[in-house]
């Protein structure tokens, strides 16, 4: 691949990867900030779902870790020269569309789509950060760690489902609905912003790729349900 080549694409010619100051890269970070921001909000509403004062400190915790992932992102976009508030003004509509479309009426399908719906976006950007240039993988995969937290979410659902089928079935029907609906969003999001689908597009080589990408997540997403108790 020649040097021109490598520049339109995005690829640094000396590791091969997205390179660091690909435009993409601002889009990504602030997808992420407000996916993360989003979060925080979300969790501290939905505490209230909660019949127990160990299950709303729990997801306190919860919050309390996304808010200082969206710091992490804050940081990094300044770092750029880049506003958080506007980068992650064109992402608002689509993710805010996504969580109203997947609403959790009940305490249970709160706790699924924290681990399953949080899951399924972290799928999606971690095999996108194996292409990054190291100091911008770095801040994806820190934003994107999954924390003890989850365990609580598992006992949580693990135990209730084992208790009534027919929440079992009523929450695997919910499961299938968060990973339709994310990928849907995600598509959007690509459709929308050039910048972005041009750094998936490098990331994953080509359509066939985020094709591919899309199926590994929808693996995952079986995983999770699974350990869930509801594969």
């Amino acid at each position: 691949m020649g040097a021109d080549t490598s520049a339109a694409l995005g690829v640094s010619e000396v590791s091969g990867k997205v390179a660091a100051d690909d435009p993409g890269v601002i889009d990504l970070f602030a997808v992420l900030a407000y996916g993360e921001i989003s979060a925080f909000y979300r969790l501290a509403e939905e505490a209230k779902l909660s019949p127990t004062l160990r299950g709303k400190v729990a997801v306190a915790k919860m919050a309390g870790a996304e808010m200082d992932h969206f710091k992490t992102l804050e940081q990094a976009l300044a770092a750029r020269g880049v506003d958080v508030f506007d980068a992650m003004a064109p992402f608002v509509r689509a993710l805010d569309a996504y969580h109203a479309s997947t609403d959790p009426s009940t305490w249970l399908e709160s706790m699924v789509k924290f681990y399953v719906g949080d899951g399924i976006a972290a799928d999606f950007y971690t095999e996108i950060a194996d292409a990054l240039a190291p100091e911008v993988s770095e801040v994806v995969r820190d934003v994107l760690a999954e924390t003890s937290h989850s365990e609580f979410v598992v006992e949580e659902v693990r135990t209730a489902v084992a208790q009534n089928r027919s929440e079992r079935d009523r929450l695997t029907l919910w499961g299938r609905r968060l990973l339709g609906e994310a990928i849907t969003q995600a598509q959007y999001v690509m459709a929308q912003r050039d910048e972005l689908t041009d750094l998936v597009l490098t990331a994953t080589g080509d359509l066939n790729g985020i094709a591919t990408l899309f199926e590994r997540m929808q693996n995952s997403h079986a995983e999770r349900m699974t350990v869930l108790g509801l594969g």
